[in-house]
């Protein structure tokens, strides 16, 4: 009994029991499959979404989908009392600008904000893309549903819109869809560069795209598990803290990869039944997606989607050959798996606009000493702070402490040339930020 109530303290002392908050349990029971299959078959029925396509139909391509889109989120603002600044934000891309571009064209974003009560220029984004394609990029006429890349992702996205707008948060949510993806990503980089210019304080970006396939072309069934695609370190980094990970380590530690592991870590708090599987690669292998853009300028940013991909039904005519049905059409996708990976999303954004910002400074020193030394600056609207620490082949954050309001502390008998460290900031009621790999040494 004695080694029992040991070994329950030194879990507690690591961390090991989250705390929990009772509302994110509520936000994940109010993700409804049901309103997803719906708005995927209104999604797919448009016949095509290409971003070439009809603009002035009301009943088919991407200007239907779009206009769709727009009013569903303004039904949501209508229903939380305004709660949602709907807009469109507008990127004409030239003929030409590469082979999938054949004539001038207006990529069209719809962005839902809800704005945080303490933090309300700080923004925490949700997206799904708008657009599809068949085998043939160009073709812009021929029916493609693409029902799971991408409405199911596009669907996602508004259902965490209304299951999320009935809560107030003290960070911003924006709720997006993006246009021009199977083009060059063009929605994304219009954004990004968009928020660039308006100096937005992006805490991170969720991309998803495809989150509502279980059976893999290799014949797996699969509806458990789901993949976070990040990369290691922001393409922007300088010459200075390149040269620093030669001495101090970190490659595997840029802001992107903090934010998958924050995905990790709540996904198993609050939904054990789930298996997130980071994957340390910018996405699939060779190919892109949405979150790119915003890497590329120097915003965290994620994939989430489903495991197992089949490829007979992305990027295809439909049709049917040696008796395989070829096409992304709505019958191929799980909604039940759709909510699922929509609530991920929907707790993710609800705890991290919950929480105070990360310090933006964390310094760390212990050379030739039996401890590990860590000073950060102080955060608004940080209640205390939480060390985390790990082996450094480890993926993910496994021993932390609770050091309470405090800017610097020393963890006695933990050798620093063993572990990576990190520090969060953690508010009143216990959500804590992004994990910040130490910036600096600390100087005596």
């Amino acid at each position: 009994m004695t080694k029992l109530i040991a070994a329950i303290l030194f879990l507690v002392s690591i961390g090991t029991f989250a705390q929990t908050d009772q509302k994110i349990y509520k936000i994940i029971d109010a993700v409804s499959s049901e309103r997803i299959e719906k708005d995927v078959r209104t999604l797919a029925d448009f016949g095509t979404r290409h971003t070439l396509s009809d603009t002035l139909s009301n009943t088919r391509g991407i200007g239907a989908a779009r206009r769709w889109i727009k009013k569903e989120f303004e039904t949501i603002s209508k229903d939380c009392n305004n709660c949602l600044e709907v807009t469109y934000q507008k990127n004409l891309v030239k003929n030409g600008e590469n082979d999938r571009i054949t004539k001038d064209v207006l990529v069209v974003n719809i962005l839902a904000i809800q704005r945080g009560t303490k933090y309300p220029d700080r923004y925490i984004i949700m997206s799904g893309d708008i657009d599809s394609r068949v085998s043939d990029p160009n073709n812009f006429s021929s029916d493609a549903p693409g029902a799971n890349d991408n409405a199911s992702g596009m669907a996602g996205t508004i259902e965490a819109a209304r299951v999320l707008s009935k809560y107030k948060f003290e960070s911003s949510i924006i709720y997006v869809g993006l246009s021009g993806e199977e083009q060059g990503l063009f929605g994304g980089k219009g954004l990004a560069e968009y928020a660039k210019q308006n100096n937005w304080d992006i805490i991170g970006v969720l991309n998803n795209d495809m989150i509502g396939n279980i059976e893999g072309v290799d014949g797996v069934i699969d509806n458990r598990t789901f993949r976070i695609f990040s990369e290691p370190v922001p393409p922007t980094e300088t010459e200075r803290e390149r040269n620093a990970r030669r001495f101090y380590g970190g490659e595997v530690d840029g802001i992107s990869r903090q934010l998958a592991r924050y995905v990790h870590k709540t996904v198993q708090t609050y939904m054990p039944e789930m298996n997130p599987m980071m994957v340390y690669r910018l996405d699939r292998f060779g190919r892109g997606g949405h979150h790119r853009p915003f890497n590329d300028l120097g915003f965290a940013g994620i994939r989430i989607m489903e495991a197992h991909e089949n490829y007979t039904q992305q990027h295809q005519d439909i049709r049917t050959e040696n008796r395989i049905a070829y096409g992304d059409t709505f019958e191929h996708v799980n909604f039940p798996y759709a909510k699922k990976l929509t609530a991920v999303n929907a707790i993710t954004l609800a705890n991290l606009a919950s929480a105070p910002p990360p310090p933006k400074t964390v310094a760390i020193d212990g050379i030739v000493e039996p401890s590990a030394k860590l000073k950060w600056d102080n955060v608004d609207g940080a209640t205390g702070y939480k060390i985390y620490w790990r082996d450094t082949t480890s993926p993910t954050w496994d021993y932390s402490r609770n050091v309470g309001d405090v800017t610097e502390f020393t963890l006695d008998g933990i050798v620093i040339d063993n572990f990576y460290f990190g520090v969060a900031s953690v508010g009143k009621d216990g959500h804590e930020s992004v994990v910040v790999f130490p910036n600096q040494i600390i100087r005596n």
